[in-house]
């Protein structure tokens, strides 16, 4: 079985993801696949700086994932291009790390869960849910980024009650870690029922 793991920037998935992982089970991220995919050698790379110029690469020559964000995030043409390139890399990368589980379910973390389409591959979807407000104030902590900045992701990624409104089953993190990870507790117990 397959569940999939989703919600917006600043929700907590990483936090739930790591207790799934912590009870046992195989976790798949998407954030870890889009960084593989892109690392220096990889034909995404390479398709990025042409694309974008030699700027966005690091002095290792690994790539600026900030400045990245900071353009694509701001145009929404850019966005775009790159999700055509990324998606089907990333996508092909997490259905072979998938493949390979043998967890009693996998879990699928990816916050375009919904918008890649990936949901269809799962069993169910779990949502991850905060507030913006708690949203915008997490990730502006976790990741210094300006509040205009982390505004325009929030705006960039699918609506928090279309996100709800898709869920098959919800993790409301805004308590503590113990609050969140008494929930997935529980949810596991569920899983592994079905």
């Amino acid at each position: 079985m397959l569940v999939g793991l989703t919600g917006g920037i600043g929700s907590g998935k990483s936090a739930a993801a790591d207790r799934f992982a912590e009870l046992g089970i195989d976790v798949v991220d998407a954030d870890l696949a889009s960084r593989a995919v892109v690392e220096p050698g990889m034909p995404a790379l390479q398709k990025i700086t042409e694309h974008f110029g030699e700027q966005l690469l690091q002095a290792n020559g690994t790539l600026d994932r900030p400045a990245l964000r900071s353009i694509v995030f701001a145009k929404v043409e850019e966005r775009k291009w790159l999700q055509s390139l990324l998606h089907p890399l990333i996508s092909h990368y997490l259905q072979d790390q998938v493949a390979e589980s043998t967890s009693p379910y996998c879990l699928l973390v990816n916050p375009l869960l919904l918008e890649s389409g990936q949901a269809r591959w799962c069993d169910e979807i779990v949502v991850v849910d905060v507030s913006e407000d708690v949203q915008i104030s997490r990730t502006m902590a976790r990741d210094d980024n300006s509040r205009s900045q982390v505004e325009a992701i929030v705006a960039a990624q699918l609506k928090r009650s279309d996100r709800l409104a898709q869920a098959s089953r919800t993790l409301t993190n805004d308590g503590d870690l113990i609050h969140l990870y008494r929930q997935v507790d529980a949810l596991h117990q569920e899983l592994l029922a079905l």
